[in-house]
Parts: structure tokens; sequence; C-alpha cells
């Protein structure tokens, strides 16, 4: 469907325009906001990059990823329009004075310019100084910052201030791109418009929850980024902390960024510190070594190309977390994310209590809890087990699982399940940071995530060995065991 209320004009301003993330993400997402409407006729895309390169060969590398990364196949009049948006100017990021050739590009009609800094974190302070200093930033200017905005604390202090030394806070939006997943969005729903769960949601009916991010994938040439990070830095710190104060916070009074972000922030704000004195009964680290994945060998973490065979970067983390309020006392949060694992997949599960008393134990010895499962990927969607009874006209009742199972694909099959960037950048585009990520959620998430790395630092033990292509080292499995559960595989 069409949109007939174009947003605003804007000058969409992409730095790192040849990179990864612009090719595979940012360029289709745009490119589906002008299929549908979303973008005003009179909004340009600046592609910003090192490189020399024409209009003409950066339209035919555009051309190229759109029909990479488009899945439904692209429209020729859409096309034709999309391209006719596309400016390029090659820049020197960090030559403060060649900012007087972005500023010659850029139009200064546009009410608004969206800056979208797909570079290394590093360079923000460099970008913002080169705007600044071409008489390019205005009260009405947006920057998006991809993450990792640092790899500590004090590093993402460092980053936040030169930013902010010229954008304000209303004006600066942290992507996570998790947070514009449909299921993860999902979850505000859920929690917030079904009595069903919003009354039941707390310490008095959750046994413990699970969240578990698993990737097949290795290492894929990121080491330059990857072996400085490690899966603590990569995911716990951002993504899995995001979903959990979700999962977590109290209701918000609206769904304004305000809101959301306030009781986010406390959430975070609210877990068990994980330190060098708990850090063993709390956390494991991992490291894929030589295994095999769907039946075909792949090499360990120490063993891929331009490996540092010395490493001792975490490649897997599995960690319980404890969250200290009234809500959540004595319910676990066991977080689960790795590389090499047997399968992409990303989910929630929330455990109920088990049922205190059975009538049904002629049928059903011992009735299962109750449990809610969230997928995120590969099919995003809503699953509840539950007890039921088997049809028949037996005496006795018998009774078995099944699953109210709500796949947004089979539900909504007219609607195609957007993109996380499409909402993002649109959301972006339009003023609104609730699905963003503000400063102190940074700086509190590195404030928990800073005292696990250190107290790893402390014991100078390895990551455990795992098999690529399994769920893990065996002491995961001994993590969650001791308190009498298991994984869902």
């Amino acid at each position: 469907m069409k949109n007939t209320e174009y947003q605003s004009a804007s000058e969409i301003v992409l730095f790192g325009a040849l990179g990864d993330l612009s090719r595979r993400k940012l360029l289709p997402a745009l490119y589906q906001l002008d299929q549908v409407g979303l973008l005003n006729p009179e909004s340009r895309i600046v592609a910003v990059a090192r490189q020399d390169s024409s209009l003409e060969e950066f339209t035919e590398f555009v051309m190229e990823n759109l029909t990479n990364f488009v899945k439904e196949g692209l429209d020729s009049d859409v096309i034709e329009r999309f391209k006719s948006r596309l400016v390029y100017q090659q820049l020197d990021f960090k030559d403060t004075a060649a900012y007087k050739n972005l500023a010659a590009t850029i139009e200064n009609g546009h009410p608004t310019r969206v800056y979208y800094f797909s570079t290394p974190p590093a360079i923000y302070g460099d970008i913002s100084d080169g705007l600044k200093s071409a008489g390019l930033i205005t009260d009405a200017d947006r920057v998006v910052m991809e993450k990792p905005i640092g790899h500590c604390l004090a590093s993402s202090k460092v980053i936040n201030d030169q930013v902010s030394r010229y954008f304000n806070e209303n004006q600066i939006y942290r992507i996570d791109h998790y947070l514009g997943k449909e299921t993860v969005l999902n979850l505000l729903v859920l929690r917030f418009a079904n009595s069903l769960f919003t009354n039941n949601w707390d310490r008095n009916s959750i046994d413990h929850v699970q969240i578990t991010v698993a990737e097949s994938v290795g290492i894929e040439g990121r080491w330059g980024f990857y072996d400085d990070a490690g899966q603590m830095r990569d995911m716990i710190q951002n993504h899995l902390l995001q979903i959990l104060s979700l999962l977590a916070m109290e209701p918000p009074a609206d769904l304004s960024a305000e809101s959301i972000r306030a009781e986010k922030l406390k959430a975070v704000k609210a877990l068990v510190p994980i330190d060098r004195s708990n850090v063993k009964e709390k956390t494991v680290r991992g490291q894929y070594a030589d295994g095999y994945l769907n039946g075909n060998p792949v090499p360990g973490y120490l063993n891929e190309e331009g490996a540092n065979t010395s490493s001792n970067t975490e490649t897997f983390v599995a960690i319980k977390a404890e969250i200290d309020n009234w809500r959540w006392a004595g319910v676990p949060f066991y977080l689960r994310t790795g590389k090499r694992m047997p399968a992409k997949h990303s989910e929630i599960v929330v455990h109920f209590k088990e049922q205190a008393h059975n009538i049904f134990k002629d049928s059903y010895a011992d009735l299962p809890a109750n449990k809610l499962t969230i997928r995120l990927q590969p099919d995003e969607g809503v699953e509840l087990q539950m007890m039921n009874k088997i049809p028949g006209i037996a005496s006795q009742m018998h009774i078995q699982e099944n699953k109210l199972d709500l796949s947004f694909s089979d539900t909504y099959e007219d609607q195609r399940v957007i993109d996380a960037y499409e909402r993002l950048m649109l959301e972006v585009i339009n003023g609104n940071q609730s699905l963003f990520v503000s400063r102190d959620e940074v700086e509190a998430a590195w404030t928990w995530a800073d005292s696990i790395i250190d107290a790893w630092k402390s014991t100078n033990e390895a990551p455990k060995a795992y098999a690529a292509g399994s769920w893990g080292p065996v002491s995961s499995i001994s993590l969650i065991a001791r308190d009498d559960r298991q994984w869902v595989e």
C-alpha cells in the first residue's frame, strides 16, 4: 500500500556509503521506504566515502546491491526515482578543510539533514568537527550513531562527548537494530496490551527467562574489530541487554521516547553486579574450536584465515543475570550468545511457574509449566505452550501439551515483515527517538559489562573450547543445570 502523506524533505547523508552496512542494509532500506511512498519527493541521498567515484559508478554500485539484497524484486519506476535522488561526494573524513566540498554538495533548503555515521566510531568526532567547521550543523539536524559506541565505559564517554559538542541529546540517535525488529517491538504489545501477561509478568508467576542469540557464522574477515571486542562487547552489552530491558522494565507512562527510555534504564541499573567475587558462578566464556556445521568441516577460531593464534577472545558467552527489584527478585535471566553454533537462531523463552496442584495425575503425572516463546529470527513469531484435552469419548480425561503459534509470515500473509533498518531510518526522519538508545542506557550497560570483563581478566583463564556446530561449552550447561533447569534448544 502506498503512503499518501510524505515525510518532510530531508538530506540523508550516509558516511561510509560504500561499506558493508550501507550496501546490505541502508540502501535497501531507503529503497523500500521510497517504494511505499515514505520518502519526500524532494529528499536526496548524499553518499559520502573516501574512495574516488563518479556518480555513474556509484549508481551502478547501488543497483548491484539493490538487486542482491531486495528480496521482492525491483520496481522500474521506483528505481528511476531512487536513482534521481543519489549524490556522491568523495571525502577524507579526517580532513576538516575538505568538508567545504561537502557543504557545496549539500542543499541547504531542506528543513532537516540526517547524518548517518556508518563508519568506525573512532572517527565520529572527526566527522562532527568537519561538519561544524563547514557550517553544516543546525538544531534541526540529526545524527545516527552505529554501535559499538566505544569498547568500555570510558571510551564510550569520549565518543559521546565528541559528538555531543555539536549535537544535542535530542538530535542523537544511537541505533541498535534489534530495537527495530517486529518481534522485539511486539514485546510492548504483548506485555502492556494483554492482561493475561500484564498481570502475570513478575516473580509470582515467572520462574525464569532465557534469551538466546545464536550465530552460525564465524569471524568472516572481521578480525580487526572482533578480536578486540569479543562476544561480550559485540552482543551482550548492546543487543541482549536491550532485549532484557524491554522484558524487565516497568510499564511506561506512554509510548514517548522519554517514558520508554526511562523505564529501560531503571531495569539495566537494577542488574545485580557480576564481579571478581561471583564471575565464575555467574558466567561462562567460550571459544569455538574445529568442528562441523551442516555436515561440513569448519575451522576453529584460532585456525581461521588471518587468525591471532594466541587470542583469548571469547566467541561465546552465557550469563546468569539477576535484577534486584520488587518485580524480579529471585527470577534469573539466562543470556546466551555465540558464534559457530548449529543455526542462526534468536529467541526469548519465558518459563512460567508450575501449577501448585495437579488434578490430572491419572493422565499427566507432572504438569509442565507454560512457556511463552518469542522468536526473533529466522521465523518471527510468538508461541505459547499450554495443556489441552485430547478429543475423544473415553471416560478418563487425557491431556497433552499443545502450542498456540502466531507465526508472522503465516498470520499476516499479505504483509511483508519489514527490515529493522527500514523502520529505524523512518523513525529518524520522523524525529522519534523511542526506538533508539539514550546515552544513560549505553553507560549503564557498559558499567555492568565492564565489571564482568574486568573479572575475566583477573582470573587469567582462557575461554572454554567448544566444537563449532555445537551449542557452546559443556560448562554453559552446568551454569543453568545447577538451578535444576536446562537450555531450550
